[in-house]
């Protein structure tokens, strides 16, 4: 497919290899708002942990990580990002003409003590076999090896491009699904770059020894709607996004 925003060869990285990195294409204005939601949300998380008198949540450890999922629905701001013109375009190239929303959150970790994420698939966390969805990895801030960037396994790296059982690692409740010894590829990226990948794609991320936050925002669609295993409810949301590549959403 034609795109003025993905080349025909990152069209071919992503169907070779699982994945391709577009740099500085959220605007400043989007990423401000973005920024503005994500710090809000962290201080909203860090009351609702006072109030369990707890530090963790699932995969959240507080100041050290934080997932913050599914607000979408009440807050304005990130429905004008998901169903941008950007996002669009991204996936029009990748999923085609169909496409809904399956899930989004941030992802957040502290200075100095953010903590590391095991190696897995985001189909991992689904846990059954299901038609792969998108990932749009997008940097708030900037992105580097020290402040726990991404990285990515490419399918020839990897060894597979298939949904692989997952373990639960103690203590952090991370899914690991990889164990071998490819560090795999950093995305150090500038704010406002997105890193698109399919779900079956391995990718873990780094400690944030940095003194500054490290905020992404994650927005995953799926050409079909994602079912529980038995087929009997929505596994996420399943948002409609493009219809015969037309918008149906727009915020």
């Amino acid at each position: 497919m034609d795109s003025s925003l993905i080349s025909k060869s990152q069209i071919e990285q992503f169907e070779e290899e699982g994945y391709f990195i577009l740099e500085s294409v959220i605007p400043e204005i989007t990423l401000n708002s973005l920024r503005e939601t994500c710090d809000t949300l962290v201080e909203e998380m860090d009351a609702q942990l006072d109030k369990e008198e707890t530090e963790t949540r699932n995969i959240t450890h507080r100041q050290k990580r934080y997932f913050i999922s599914n607000q979408h629905k009440t807050t304005p701001q990130l429905r004008k990002y998901i169903f941008s013109d950007l996002m669009a375009e991204i996936c029009r190239g990748t999923l085609g003409n169909s496409t809904y929303l399956f899930w989004e959150q941030f992802v957040v970790k502290g200075p100095e003590v953010g903590m590391k994420f095991g190696w897995h698939q985001d189909s991992g966390y689904v846990g059954y076999d299901h038609k792969p969805y998108l990932s749009c990895w997008a940097a708030i801030d900037e992105v580097s090896e020290e402040n726990g960037t991404v990285y990515i396994l490419p399918f020839s790296r990897a060894g597979t491009r298939k949904r692989q059982d997952h373990i639960v690692e103690e203590g952090s409740n991370d899914k690991i699904g990889y164990f071998g010894e490819d560090p795999g590829i950093p995305v150090v990226a500038p704010a406002g770059s997105i890193a698109v990948f399919s779900s079956v794609s391995f990718h873990r991320s780094s400690p944030n020894t940095s003194k500054g936050w490290r905020r992404i925002y994650l927005t995953q669609y799926s050409a079909i709607p994602i079912l529980t295993k038995d087929g009997s409810q929505l596994w996420g949301n399943a948002e409609p996004f493009l219809v015969e590549g037309n918008r149906v959403t727009t915020e």
